[in-house]
């Protein structure tokens, strides 16, 4: 929304754009640095719905804030919204809003008609092994994501935003594909061994006709405006064939 300029500190796990690479962090979400947030003396600070001791330590400073939620995908382009509409940006927020919008449509309207494979979408596991399994559940941006994208989540009856899947769950719900999201520090390890790692399932559909996607990049566990790459790349992924 063209307000780059006013930031003066940014989270630890912040990476894009690369210009945050030259402003202040201040932690993230369970180990803010309060001390560095309230002598950088902001005007507003953007916390999450659950950083409460965050919030009553900058309410005893007298520093206002402004505290958001995601749950579902919508709510990235209302946060986006409602900020830019606090910073009195309200143009230039509702454009970038309308956008993300828009472009998730166009995402949508990519795959209609299109089969919907039945899918496995993965965000996190033991390196190297098929443990510590987490999964998106029916529920939240992720979840949002995959519909956006044409796929149909395996777990879409789990009324949660993620779950831990044993392979037992993955065998007995039989993805016709495995979509993995690997970011962060993550991101390094070889796409083709993560893949390879899922060989061990040999009777579940997406094992046997290799529809085994394992895509890279931050933009898929940050909820802003580029969930529209993040739905673009889900989407190429998923109906590209094995």
């Amino acid at each position: 929304m063209g307000a780059g300029d006013r930031l003066v500190g940014v989270g630890s796990y912040d990476r894009f754009p690369p210009e945050v690479d030259r402003i202040r962090r201040v932690g993230g979400l369970i180990d803010p640095d309060t001390e560095g947030i309230i002598t950088l003396r902001p005007d507003l600070v953007v916390v999450y719905d659950t950083q409460v001791e965050l919030m009553a330590r900058l309410d005893r400073a007298g520093i206002a804030y402004f505290p958001y939620e995601h749950r579902a995908l919508p709510d990235v382009m209302e946060t986006i919204r409602t900020l830019g509409a606090r910073m009195g940006l309200p143009e230039a927020s509702e454009a970038v809003a309308a956008g993300m919008e828009r472009d998730l449509e166009g995402v949508r309207a990519s795959v209609r008609g299109l089969p919907r494979p039945r899918t496995l979408l993965v965000f996190g596991r033991e390196p190297g092994a098929l443990r510590n399994i987490y999964a998106s559940g029916g529920y939240g941006f992720l979840a949002d994501l995959l519909d956006a994208a044409g796929g149909d989540n395996v777990f879409g009856d789990v009324d949660r935003q993620s779950l831990q899947a044993s392979t037992e769950m993955i065998l007995a719900r039989r993805p016709e594909a495995i979509v993995e999201l690997r970011y962060g520090r993550a991101a390094g390890r070889d796409a083709a061994s993560a893949a390879a790692d899922w060989l061990a399932l040999a009777s579940v559909p997406a094992v046997r006709t290799r529809r085994i996607h394992v895509l890279t990049g931050d933009e898929f566990v940050v909820p802003g405006p580029r969930v529209v790459l993040a739905a673009q790349r889900l989407a190429e992924a998923l109906h590209a064939g094995p």
